[in-house]
Formats: C-alpha cells, sequence, structure tokens
C-alpha cells in the first residue's frame, strides 16, 4: 500500500496549483488587453442599461405597468425622441455644421495674417511653417478621418444598444452569472457591491445629465447674445464634450472661438470669456449641487484617470474615463479599505455621495422597524440595472 503523502509531495502539488493559477491570471489580463475595446462596449452598454432599467423602474413605481412594459416605453421614448430630434434639427445641424467647415480655412487664414502683422506673430508663423499645411492641414485632417470611420462607428453604436438592451431585458441572468463565480460564502457581499455600483453608476449618470444640459443651454444662449453665428451647434458641441472632464470645455471652446474669430478678434475674446464663465458657473454652483447626490471624485484622480484611460485605451477611455475611475473607487472601498482593512468610518471623499448618510438615515426613518415577531418588512424594489422584471 503507498504511504501517506509527504510534505513534499503536498508542496510541490501546492506550488504547481499556484503556478497553474498564475498562469490563468496572466493568460485572462492578455486576453483582456487584447479585447479591450471589446470590454469598453461591454461596459459602455452596461450604462446605458443601468438608465434604460432606472427610467424604467421609476415609470412603472408611479404608474401600474409591470417592469417590462415600462422598460419597453422608456426604450421607444428614448429611440423615438432622437429620431424627432434628428428629423426636426437635423437639416438645420448638418447645414451649421457645413459652415462650421468651411469657415474653418477661411478663420485660419485670417488669423495667419493678423498673426503677420506683429513681431511675435511673425516669430510663430516662422516656426510653424516647417508643417506640411500647418494648423488646416492638421484640422482638415483630423475631420477627414472622423467622417472615414462613421461606419464603424455606426457599428459600434449598433452593438452598444444592442448590449444595453439585452442587459436590461434580463439583468438577472447576467448578476447570476457573476455571482456564480463568487465563493458561496462571499455571495451576499458581492451582491452588496452590485447593487453599490449599479447605483452610483446612477447617480453619476443623472447628474452627468443634467450638468450636460446645462451647460449646452448656456453656452448656446450665450453664444446667441453675442450675435455668434451657430450657437445651436457649437451649443450642442459644448454639453456633449462636457462629458469628458477638463478637456472636454478646451475642445468645444476651439471651434467657436475659431467662428467667433471670423467675425472680429473681439468677439473671439468674449467668446473666450463666456466658456471660461460657463465652466467657472459649473464648477462653483452647479457642480456642488450635483455631488451631493452623487459620489464626490476628487479632480486630481479623474484628471490621472482621463490621460491613463486615454493612454491605454483612445477616446473610448477617454470618454468612460470618469465612470471607471467611480467603479474602481467603488470596489476599492468596499473590497480593501472596509473588508481587508475593516475600516467602516468612509467619509463621501471614497466615492460617496455626500449625503448619504442623511440619506440612510431618513429613508430608515421613512420605513420605520420592522415587524413584530421577527417578519421583516418587504424590500423596496430595486432601482439598480440588476433589479428584476416584473
Amino acid at each position: 500500500m503507498p504511504g501517506p503523502p509527504t510534505d513534499r509531495g503536498l508542496n510541490t502539488d501546492r506550488l504547481t496549483r499556484d503556478l497553474l493559477f498564475v498562469l490563468l491570471v496572466v493568460v485572462l489580463a492578455l486576453a483582456a488587453w487584447q479585447l479591450s475595446f471589446v470590454l469598453l462596449l461591454a461596459f459602455g452598454g452596461t450604462l446605458l442599461a443601468i438608465l434604460f432599467r432606472n427610467l424604467a423602474n421609476m415609470l412603472s413605481l408611479h404608474t401600474p405597468l409591470k417592469i417590462g412594459v415600462s422598460l419597453f416605453i422608456v426604450i421607444l421614448a428614448i429611440l423615438g425622441a432622437l429620431i424627432a430630434v434628428a428629423m426636426l434639427a437635423g437639416p438645420r445641424l448638418v447645414g451649421q455644421f457645413g459652415q462650421l467647415s468651411a469657415s474653418i480655412p477661411e478663420t485660419l487664414d485670417g488669423i495667419e495674417n493678423w498673426l503677420s502683422h506683429t513681431d511675435l506673430g511673425a516669430w510663430l508663423l516662422d516656426e510653424v511653417e516647417g508643417a506640411e499645411e500647418g494648423p488646416r492641414f492638421n484640422i482638415l485632417g483630423t475631420i477627414g478621418g472622423t467622417l472615414s470611420a462613421s461606419l464603424g462607428i455606426l457599428a459600434n453604436v449598433v452593438i452598444l444598444l444592442t448590449v444595453a438592451i439585452f442587459l436590461a431585458i434580463d439583468p438577472d441572468l447576467y448578476r447570476a452569472g457573476l455571482l456564480h463565480l463568487v465563493p458561496m460564502s462571499r455571495r451576499p457581499r458581492a451582491q452588496e457591491i452590485l447593487d453599490e455600483v449599479g447605483t452610483g453608476l446612477w447617480r453619476w449618470l443623472a447628474g452627468q445629465a443634467l450638468d450636460m444640459l446645462a451647460v449646452a443651454l448656456l453656452t448656446g444662449v450665450g453664444l446667441w447674445l453675442l450675435g455668434i453665428p451657430l450657437p445651436l451647434l457649437l451649443g450642442i458641441i459644448a454639453g456633449l464634450t462636457n462629458f469628458i472632464p477638463f478637456v472636454g470645455p478646451f475642445l468645444s471652446g476651439i471651434p467657436a472661438v475659431l467662428v467667433a474669430f471670423s467675425q472680429s478678434p473681439m468677439d473671439a475674446v468674449w467668446t473666450a470669456v463666456l466658456f471660461v464663465a460657463v465652466q467657472q458657473f459649473e464648477g462653483n454652483v452647479l457642480l456642488p449641487i450635483i455631488q451631493k447626490r452623487v459620489a464626490a471624485l476628487p479632480p486630481v484622480l479623474i484628471v490621472l484617470a482621463v490621460a491613463g484611460f486615454g493612454i491605454l485605451f483612445g477616446v473610448a477611455g477617454i470618454f468612460l474615463a470618469t465612470p471607471l475611475l467611480l467603479v474602481v473607487m467603488i470596489l476599492v472601498r468596499m473590497l480593501y479599505v472596509e473588508d481587508m482593512l475593516g475600516d467602516r468610518e468612509i467619509d463621501e471623499k471614497i466615492g460617496k455621495p455626500k449625503d448619504e448618510d442623511e440619506d440612510a438615515q431618513s429613508s430608515s426613518a421613512v420605513r420605520g422597524p420592522p415587524e413584530i415577531g421577527g417578519e421583516r418588512p418587504e424590500p423596496r424594489r430595486s432601482t439598480s440595472v440588476g433589479g428584476k422584471l416584473g
């Protein structure tokens, strides 16, 4: 009969398992790197699914409609609104975009002529004359490259919407799949983390939508009052690019200042002042109000996230940098700070809304104590993407 396993044999088996585990982690990391864009599409689809699901939950809570019917109405309403906007404002926006594209070369010629009459401007022109066609070549080349990639963008949008719709229809299926990857003893905590991530992303989406709408309206109205051409298009560009923190306002300000400069240098100055004023209002008035309901993300981490995810994943990483940072901060807070370090005294600066404690106290007071006899009160309907279909 074979004797009992020796310590050396046990150590060898354990070393083999550890090596296989490390190899598996390396293979998964390499696969994730190669499929990084697909994973970003999945994350973007998850964001849209959270939006669809929470809007459907809100509709279902205030109407007798079941969640499945509410979800269908929400998706149909959003798509219908986008189609209506495209039909009503689309021709005007296309015309304004054509005017914007046509005005850029003329504006650049005017800037070059204006700079050539000053010593500093002449020196700057001499420094950049080695470029093939100067700034105009770069800008027009970028526009041409963007238009040539429109088919790929359309395909990505279709994939994004498909992922979002299927996730929103049956989120429990995918939630259960994730939970089955976690040991049984840790599944309640894993479910709590998923709920926290879903709630955090929903609050961020709601706050971001309000922020983008306010910036678009303020910028568009301000440009219209200043008499700058194309205020509707430039306002929409300002609102959309505001999705990218810090970099977005700068990107939206460039075409607006160029269009204003085509009228006069003073109009360009006032346009720049307008953009600075809008950003000051957003940062000092609007964002503090929004951050009372969403996670207060440290500005330095946002800047580093935009730079880091932009280097790793390109334009898609820049657009999704803030929600990715939010997810990372929630995971670090719950998995490392709370579970590993045992520190439950987390303030709002680590991925929590500023008034979360007050909300928890008020909601507890509204719900009241559990019923006598040990029965638990009926749970509230979920507002995260993991809610069940009615």
